[in-house]
């Protein structure tokens, strides 16, 4: 072999390893270190510090702890708010649940003395309620009457729940729901919970109730992500989950496609795959002019920008990453990458701290971060120029990703509305990866797409400072009777225009009112 061959077995080799090690420090540091991505500069080894100038301190001891006696107290036992014991509702333990009575007037009586009619019995029925941390049942009781002159028997008929003839009062279904997305609460554990508690009933009856409730709400998300669609800035992402059986004891893996619109509003549109053409089955295909749509640099994002003709804007956080994940590699060079990317950051927080908007904004970014950003790609083009560092060198990776994507790190310059990154986006879909952790799977792909119809609803009301509970306990109500036409108008953002001052709640509240 000759000594050019073996040079160039001895750089393969050299390279080889070099990637390896970048692999472990990574997992290394995903298992032991720090998740964070704040970069802290390496201090000047010229500069010395104060052990240095005044001497090591002798280590002292200790210093005992201030001592502040605590007088004594006793807390007062919890009393039980258990109602008295019945026999009329099978499906609960009444020595363990407490029992709200709610008495329905009959409308055949209203009017009439007492002497013209006699109360002859009544009927009672059982429906399952909750209040934020606990169960209920509340018992509505019907009067049943004879009236003398026409000698006909008269009841008043049970409300109408959301769910016809379902046991599950409104505020179940809402806590229901609550727990199980916002707290992210498995069912099983739900169902554990109410067993403990006294009820008798299935975990099948659960899973029913929540994919009801989620089909009755997808009207609403469907309309709201037509909002989103209509916006001048469309953020976008992708999250991943399994979800459906793909054979052998193994699950599917398919994607939530996050959608934030410019109106503070995200939908979870849910696909089952990565591919391509779920972009244009989530936005539609088209678009109006003028429209940007920021994401990272997956190349599916690029691809149908240039199929409708719009603007693809990218993240300087996605950029910044690689980055980052290079700085073990190449710390000297990384670090003046890093550097240069945070002082453009620190741009946009003075941005945000002078509340600029609009042609103002514009100005101060032409006017501090342009410089900033022509400036960071001519010293990339310098180090490609000067460094010649082999293409498998984690840094160049990331060099080469910012500079094959340099039009689109531009965009925020010349638009306002434009984000410098997705980080938005990203703390909006931060549910589905917590959720994710407790739950670990959906068992079929609709229970996917129920995952994203709530958590579309929830995410956006926490958006809006609106709370989930209030709003999906009045929509569930509202959402039968509202004209179809209007249903935008049950968005949360739109809700809390209409109806927040008066929401509808629950029988339980208004009895307890």
């Amino acid at each position: 072999m000759s000594v050019d061959n073996i040079v160039q077995v001895l750089r393969l080799k050299a390279a080889t390893i070099a990637s390896l090690e970048h692999q472990l420090d990574w997992f290394k540091r995903q298992l032991f270190g720090k998740k964070s991505e704040r970069y802290v500069a390496e201090p000047d080894p010229q500069q010395m510090h104060l052990g240095q100038l005044l001497g090591e301190l002798a280590a002292a001891g200790p210093a005992p702890e201030a001592a502040t006696p605590v007088p004594a107290h006793k807390r007062r036992r919890r009393r039980s708010d258990f109602t008295d014991e019945s026999r009329e509702a099978p499906f609960f333990d009444e020595s363990k649940v407490p029992v709200q009575i709610i008495e329905v007037p009959n409308p055949e009586a209203q009017g009439l003395q007492p002497e013209q009619y006699e109360v002859i019995g009544q009927k009672v029925s059982h429906r399952l309620a909750q209040r934020p941390g606990s169960y209920l049942v509340i018992k509505y009781v019907r009067p049943v009457i004879k009236r003398r002159d026409t000698r006909t028997l008269h009841c008043a008929p049970a409300p109408l729940g959301v769910l016809e003839g379902s046991r599950a009062d409104v505020s179940f279904l809402v806590g229901l729901i609550i727990d199980k997305f916002r707290y992210h609460l498995p069912l099983y554990r739900q169902h554990q919970r109410l067993i403990d508690a006294g009820f008798t009933l299935s975990r099948h009856w659960l899973t029913q109730l929540l994919q009801q409730a989620c089909e009755l709400l997808a009207p609403i998300v469907e309309a709201q992500l037509e909002s989103i669609c209509a916006s001048h800035v469309i953020a976008m992402d992708e999250v991943p989950v399994k979800a459906g059986q793909a054979g052998n004891g193994k699950m599917k893996a398919t994607y939530f496609w996050p959608v934030y619109g410019d109106h503070d509003e995200v939908c979870f549109p849910h696909f089952e795959s990565r591919r391509h053409e779920h972009v244009e089955q989530a936005l539609g295909p088209k678009l109006a002019p003028g429209t940007v749509l920021l994401s990272d640099g997956y190349a599916a994002y690029e691809a149908y920008a240039k199929k409708t003709g719009i603007t693809n804007a990218q993240c300087w956080a996605h950029s910044r990453r690689g980055i980052f994940e290079a700085k073990d590699a190449e710390p000297l060079h990384a670090g003046q990458a890093l550097e240069q990317i945070a002082a453009i950051y620190e741009v946009e927080q003075r941005i945000r701290d002078f509340k600029l908007q609009g042609p103002a904004k514009k100005l101060y970014r032409l006017t501090h971060s342009k410089p900033l950003v022509d400036k960071f790609f001519d010293w990339i083009d310098r180090q490609f120029e000067q460094q010649g560092w082999l293409p498998s060198n984690p840094l160049t990776k990331a060099l080469a990703y910012i500079r094959e994507r340099r039009a689109g790190l531009r965009v925020f310059l010349d638009d306002p509305a434009v984000a410098i990154d997705t980080n938005h986006i990203e703390r909006a879909l931060r549910p589905i990866p917590m959720g994710r952790a407790n739950w670990l799977f959906c068992w079929t792909e609709a229970g996917a797409r129920h995952v994203g119809i709530v958590q579309s609803l929830i995410a956006t009301c926490r958006l809006h400072d609106i709370d989930p509970y209030t709003y999906l306990v009045d929509v569930l109500q509202r959402v039968g009777q509202h004209p179809a036409s209007r249903v935008a108008e049950l968005t949360p953002r739109l809700w809390k225009q209409h109806f927040a001052s008066n929401p509808l709640r629950s029988d339980l509240y208004a009895a307890a009112a």
